[in-house]
């Protein structure tokens, strides 16, 4: 047998070898590894979540009949119970008009409740529309099927007109597939400030 043929069935012998060391080792090495994870919540985080059926930034998106956008968004939301109402955290909302405008909505908190196509922003309700306009109030119904709100109480605000306040304020279309207005009511005051028309 000459040198080549010996190495050949030495080799033979030796790669089988080999390859099972490195398996074995492979099964010895992760038995020392740490399976113990640590979770990044305290356990009374965990049980109260599962408590209150907590969802942490909930989003949601549709599409009015018209194409409109629609996308309301929050950091914390609880499922509710069935004595209590769902609720959520930093409620914002976008609201993409078919001309191109978006009225954004920013509240402490709020009820989106998709069942009957309804958004409800609670406190401190700040209302921002591409003209220029920014309304603040402490309640604000919306739909999510069409680009249509109410706020029942007062409103304040400041447009390219001036500041106002007003007993109550809606906004929509005033016919179909017509452009969206905002229309103040009840008791309409207005501070005009004809600098800032004229910018």
């Amino acid at each position: 047998m000459d040198g080549h043929s010996r190495r050949v069935q030495f080799l033979k012998v030796l790669l089988p070898l080999v390859a099972i060391l490195m398996l074995s080792s492979v099964f010895l090495l992760s038995r020392s590894i740490d399976t113990s994870v640590n979770v990044p919540f305290a356990q009374k985080d965990i049980d109260e979540r599962l408590a209150d059926q907590v969802v942490t930034q909930p989003n949601y998106r549709g599409t009015t009949r018209k194409g409109e956008e629609v996308q309301i968004q929050a950091i914390r939301a609880t499922q509710g119970t069935g004595a209590s109402t769902p609720t959520a955290a930093e409620f914002r909302g976008r609201l993409g008009l078919s001309n191109g405008g978006v009225i954004t909505l920013d509240s402490n908190s709020g009820v989106l409740r998709p069942d009957k196509n309804s958004a409800t922003f609670v406190g401190d309700v700040v209302i921002t529309s591409t003209d220029g306009t920014v309304v603040t109030t402490e309640l604000l119904n919306t739909a999510l099927n069409e680009i249509r709100g109410d706020a029942p109480g007062q409103v304040n605000g400041t447009g390219i007109i001036g500041n106002f306040t007003a007993g109550g304020m809606t906004f929509g279309t005033e016919k179909k597939d017509g452009p969206v207005h905002i229309i103040f009511t009840d008791g309409v005051k207005l501070i005009y400030e004809p600098e800032k028309a004229e910018r």
